[in-house]
């Protein structure tokens, strides 16, 4: 059950930072809409998330966390200290030397994510100024993934797992200040949430930093040396930093193509936000955790307690996932109707959102499906296939979205994305499954066919109860609007707790009682 509380926290934290990600971009939607500036100001948040995906975040989470476990068990608290102080320096002067390149050559970047912008000069340069604002944001998240690792290879998620929340408060802050000033959809208010961006990333850096002190296990900048652990990490971490960053490939993709239609951008990324709370509370979840959970099994010898891991983050990934792509699938509109529609977000701009929405949807469970397997192969020190299989899945998006926007525009690039990632994880499993390192137990056999019919018959309720409904959404009041959309997801999640209960395809009422005794024992 340490695996499911470990969930639980991950997964707690990181809804608390979308909840507050999604006020941070009702807030955008509302000041700046879906023009020129927030365009430009998209894409000068995404390039600096781009680069920390690929080179930060995807290195450490597949090369770092099982090479710092292997330290810890082999050398100590004060070996794992050594090596992470030897990754630490040779990260914090290539990541400095990478943001001076980049500020730069920050219009060729500009012109590689979003060439259709050169169309429009003012658009072009205010993307250039506000992505060398945000850039800088990319070294403060770089040594956030290390000091992260470290804490999540010492079983303390809940540091790193809040991180996120204070960028939101602090980006809710800037819009706040926005609005006090009347900047409105300017240069200006571009400026200003550049600017928070870039404040976040220090902020959210001293809190991380502050809670590896205080667990005891600070660590301090060396001089670089290429040692055999940093020469170690490097080999796993390239491979690791395309197989990583995949979704963010795709995303850099969809940017350039979409970059062409005028509004497009704005609307892939609204979509994103909301398809990403569900992949954040859980896929996240699922990949922080389960990578030094494999790590620490595998190293003490243990596969069989590492299958059983799996498995069982397989079902519980999938039992939250099913259901909420089926509701992004079946009533988008009303989602995106109640979160965006006011201010400078019109109803046209709905109406394209939730055709995105519905394309990501489809591909969720995917990129859940790729947060589950893939920390099998980067916790036995495979980064390469993985990496293998992401090109794999590139090439299908790319090509697929090359096909499909002349045709569907914005939403062709979203459902090349989703297809990408049911190939990425279709050859996960199939190479787990080969090497028998996947091998479904009776419990995942018996309840996975339950799981995926509790979630059909929830989209079949929800979607009967929004048929109703729809000329409320067309006309009324937005309480009235939130109450019908409360109403849908009260009525689904219920539908779906009945449904798991009744049938055993998930034991909620015992995982409750569970729970319930637990706590009892520790106040006892």
């Amino acid at each position: 059950m340490s695996l499911l509380r470990n969930f639980a926290t991950v997964g707690g934290a990181t809804a608390a930072s979308r909840v507050l990600g999604f006020m941070r971009d009702v807030m955008i939607a509302g000041f700046i809409g879906t023009g020129p500036v927030a365009d430009a100001f998209f894409v000068a948040f995404r390039l600096p998330n781009l680069f920390r995906r690929l080179f930060a975040e995807g290195a450490f989470n597949s090369a770092f966390v099982p090479l710092f476990a292997r330290s810890l068990e082999e050398d100590g608290r004060d070996g794992a200290r050594r090596f992470a102080e030897e990754v630490l320096a040779a990260l914090f002067w290539l990541l400095v030397g990478l943001t001076a390149l980049a500020e730069i050559a920050m219009p060729a970047l500009v012109w590689v994510l979003a060439p259709g912008f050169t169309d429009d000069a003012e658009k072009f340069d205010l993307a250039v100024l506000l992505s060398r604002i945000t850039f800088p944001y990319l070294l403060c998240m770089s040594l956030i993934a290390l000091t992260g690792g470290i804490l999540n290879t010492f079983n303390r998620y809940t540091a790193s797992a809040l991180a996120p929340v204070l960028l939101n408060i602090v980006m809710i802050a800037v819009l706040s200040m926005i609005a006090v000033l009347g900047l409105d959809a300017s240069h200006a208010s571009g400026m200003v949430l550049a600017g928070g961006v870039a404040l976040a990333g220090v902020v959210q850096l001293a809190s991380l930093a502050y809670a590896l002190k205080r667990f005891g296990f600070p660590i301090r900048l060396r001089r670089p040396r290429y040692t055999f652990g940093v020469k170690r990490l490097w080999k796993l971490g390239l491979p690791g930093a395309v197989a990583g960053g995949i979704t963010q490939i795709n995303i850099a993709v969809g940017t350039i193509i979409a970059s062409t239609q005028a509004g497009a951008v704005s609307y892939l990324y609204y979509a994103d936000r909301v398809y990403q709370l569900p992949l954040g509370i859980v896929g996240i979840a699922i990949g922080v955790v389960l990578l030094p959970d494999l790590s620490r099994l595998l190293r003490s010898g243990n596969a069989r307690a590492a299958l059983a891991t799996q498995n069982r983050a397989l079902e519980f990934g999938l039992a939250l996932t099913l259901p909420a792509a089926i509701a992004l699938i079946v009533i988008p509109h009303p989602i995106i109707d109640v979160l965006f529609q006011r201010g400078a977000f019109t109803p046209e701009d709905v109406s394209a959102t939730t055709s995105a929405l519905a394309a990501y949807g489809l591909g969720l469970p995917a990129f859940v499906l790729i947060k589950v397997f893939s920390p099998a192969f980067f916790a036995r020190e495979d980064t390469t296939t993985p990496m293998w299989f992401a090109g794999a899945g590139m090439v299908i998006n790319v090509g697929g979205a090359l096909l499909l926007a002349p045709i569907l525009a914005h939403v062709g690039i979203a459902l090349a994305g989703s297809l990408a990632g049911w190939v990425n994880a279709a050859l996960l499993i199939f190479m787990l499954w080969r090497r028998d390192q996947f091998v479904p137990d009776a419990a995942l056999k018996k309840r996975l066919p339950l799981l995926f019919l509790a979630s059909v018959l929830m989209g079949a309720v929800v979607f009967v109860g929004w048929l109703p409904l729809s000329g409320i959404f067309a006309t009324g009041t937005l309480a009235m609007r939130f109450a019908s959309l409360a109403g849908l997801v009260v009525a689904g999640m219920v539908t779906f707790a009945l449904f798991v209960q009744l049938t055993g395809a998930s034991d909620l009422m015992g995982y409750l009682k569970a729970a319930l005794n637990r706590r009892r024992a520790r106040k006892g």
